[in-house]
């Protein structure tokens, strides 16, 4: 199981060649204030100085700190590979293969990189510096070390410090693959100790949670720390270890860490002799191996999936950019094809990507024929916008200078096509909506289609305008089409239209039924000729329209004798008369044949209307599919052909976008990665280690 931890450190190689942090891998995250020790300890793990000193944040940019055991056989190796004169050294992924065997020199690559990323303002990154320590007094671990936590800002730090140093903690110790070291000083009191307050937020049951009390040697006088390493004040699960680290005027001496881990051993055996052989900096090695080992093969069934899912989806996204064009005059003809295939698809609803938020291509045209464009045809008002005073005008109008017997065909046909008429604008809204439908499609099969396009931007933006113009050029075309189809109902009123003809027989029928209702109503004192009689002076008194005219000329002279006195008895004597000016009453009672005559063409109106609409909703449909859909569909490919498929456009057209090589490249990279850390996990299982 100890060979687990190198095939993690393997894996984190592995990604930190592509720069990528996808995968949370198993890890150490050491978490404290500043000034708590946490330098020390993992300088006490390492067994050399090699972090920077100083005072406030010194720890401004996360260290990624892999630690490496190396055998006496592999270290001669590895000496006779590189030219490695010691038992120990270090190495930086920024610096590629550079080999540092100076520790001093690794610290001021420590700080050079930190101030070359974060400044020398005390500012922090949250761009991490990946160190490796090769070493045989080590034992395999990958630790990370944050910026101390801190509560005021100093200097030039920004006011919000504390605030980028919890978020940047937090986005470390909330990986649940991350075994989370809090440090804590023994001098101060547990139960305010921010590093184990920041890790019960991320972690409440202390699963991942290891506590180390920090400068044993620095409480006060007369107290220990007894309840605390035993675990009476804050209770922890992983465990609670305490260490005594070195003191400034010992780094300033120059006192080495084996020194001081001799020291710390003396100081356990005479203070804590019971507790000596659970603590101190050796045992916190151990301890953190075993711990990160048992996590390691616990988390490697979940890290497998995520890497199998991750290629899966990286494989995808690289098909997605293509392979470099080599054939151009290929891939262009390839490329047209598919966009007019999956543009038809799309109407057809055969196409691959089905749209599930909302109706798109042919379902959304088919929701405007029967939905949008029927709802709003059955919401015409056959006798909209018509009043009775406009039937009786037109019946009048219809008669000429003579008296009408019956009611005059002509007015019928006069105000039927006038609600006719009424008919084409929703038709040619339709028309539109259709349109704008075609258009959109265009969209949808860029974005979830073909997405192969979006390699060529300029194809793209070309397919667009000829498709774009070809919309263009069929729209008159289609209004020109639905116009004549309403003017051809308005040139001829076929009043023996079968269902007009039903209408109006029933519609007589109707009418005789209830002159003979009111003939029964009748007195049988009143002789029926009388009734007849007395009913044609009332509409020859004051019904009719000459009635109506009688007493308006009687009215207006009554009108124009009051204001201007008598009028002379003759024309010839200088006072001209208006015959024109006749005032036609706006509301009045009807009479009985009036009624009759306004009720008679109403109804005819109406019968003859609905006929008319059922046919416009039937065929403005067909008009639209047959000029605009079905002839976009029929002739796209060729017209895509024509327009764009000629030798002079093919390097112009299949120019690929800035970033879509640099993408390409990347995709592959990680792709590469994802199946060599694949790989590892299978040896893992292949070698029994899971």
């Amino acid at each position: 199981m100890e060979a687990l931890i190198p095939v993690i450190n393997k894996l984190q190689d592995v990604f930190n060649t592509v720069g990528a942090d996808i995968i949370q891998l198993p890890q150490i995250a050491v978490v404290g204030t500043q000034s708590s020790g946490k330098s020390s300890v993992l300088e006490s793990l390492v067994g050399r100085d090699l972090l920077p000193r100083g005072t406030g944040i010194v720890t401004r940019r996360p260290l990624i700190l892999q630690l490496v055991h190396v055998d006496p056989e592999d270290r001669r190796k590895t000496n006779d590979e590189n030219g490695v004169d010691g038992e120990e050294w270090g190495k930086f992924l920024h610096t590629k293969n550079k080999i540092y065997t100076d520790f001093d020199e690794i610290r001021q690559e420590i700080e050079a990189e930190t101030e070359r990323v974060s400044g020398n303002n005390k500012g922090i990154s949250d761009e991490p510096i990946h160190l490796k320590i090769f070493s045989p007094h080590v034992v395999n671990l990958t630790l990370v070390d944050l910026p101390g936590i801190t509560k005021v800002p100093v200097g030039d730090q920004p006011k919000d410090i504390e605030i980028q140093i919890r978020e940047l903690i937090l986005k470390y110790i909330s990986n649940p693959n991350c075994i989370i070291l809090a440090v804590t000083a023994a001098n101060t009191d547990m139960a305010t100790s921010e590093a184990l307050k920041v890790a019960r937020e991320v972690d409440p049951d202390g699963r991942r949670t290891l506590a180390v009390v920090t400068k044993l040697d620095l409480m006060d006088a007369g107290t220990d720390a007894m309840d605390v390493l035993m675990g009476r004040v804050i209770p922890v699960k992983l465990g609670l270890i305490g260490v005594v680290n070195r003191s400034q005027l010992d780094i300033n001496n120059k006192k080495s860490v084996a020194d001081s881990i001799r020291d710390e051993h003396a100081f356990l055996q005479k203070k804590y002799p019971s507790l000596a052989n659970r603590n101190g900096t050796k045992y916190l090695a151990k301890t953190l191996n075993r711990l990160l080992m048992h996590h390691i093969r616990d988390c490697l069934p979940e890290l497998k999936t995520r890497i199998n899912v991750l290629a899966a989806q990286y494989q995808s996204l690289l098909s997605s950019y293509g392979e470099p064009v080599e054939d151009k005059s290929a891939t262009l003809l390839q490329l047209i094809t598919k966009f007019a295939a999956e543009y038809c698809n799309t109407i057809e609803g055969t196409a691959k990507y089905i749209e599930t938020a909302e109706l798109c291509g042919g379902a959304r045209i088919c929701y405007i024929f029967h939905e949008t464009f029927g709802r709003t045809l059955e919401s015409v008002d056959p006798l909209g916008g018509l009043t009775t005073i406009d039937v009786l005008t037109a019946i009048r109008n219809a008669t000429g200078p003579r008296p009408a017997l019956f009611v005059p065909e002509v007015s019928f046909e006069l105000l039927v096509k006038r609600q006719v008429k009424r008919l084409e604008e929703p038709s040619l809204r339709c028309v539109e909506l259709v349109h704008e439908e075609m258009q959109r499609i265009i969209q949808h099969c860029s974005n979830y289609s073909t997405q192969e396009l979006l390699r060529f931007p300029k194809l793209h933006d070309a397919i667009v305008e000829v498709v774009t113009s070809l919309l263009r050029k069929r729209l008159p075309v289609t209004n020109e089409m639905v116009h004549n189809l309403v003017a051809i109902e308005l040139a001829y009123i076929n009043t023996k239209h079968p269902d007009f003809a039903d209408a109006c027989g029933l519609m007589n029928n109707n009418i005789e039924e209830q002159r003979r209702n009111r003939m029964r109503e009748l007195p049988s004192a009143v002789p029926r000729d009388k009734a007849a009689g007395s009913q044609g002076d009332q509409e020859a008194g004051t019904g009719n329209w000459r009635g109506m005219l009688k007493k308006g000329e009687e009215a207006q002279a009554d009108d124009k004798s009051k204001q201007q006195g008598p009028l002379p008895a003759s024309p010839q004597k200088g006072h001209a008369v208006n015959l024109l000016d006749v005032p036609v009453p706006v509301a009045r009672k009807l009479s009985a044949r009036e009624q009759r005559d306004c009720e008679v063409i109403e109804r005819l109106i109406k019968s003859y209307f609905l006929i008319v609409r059922k046919n416009i909703q039937d065929s403005v449909p067909k008009a639209v599919m047959h000029f605009l859909v079905n002839h976009v569909k029929d002739s796209l490919q060729s017209e895509l052909v024509g327009q764009l498929y000629k030798p002079a456009l093919l390097d112009d057209l299949l120019t690929e976008s800035e970033d879509m090589a640099q993408r390409r490249n990347e995709a592959a990279d990680m792709l590469k990665a994802l199946q060599k850390a694949s790989q590892v996990i299978a040896e893992i299982r292949e070698t029994h280690l899971w």
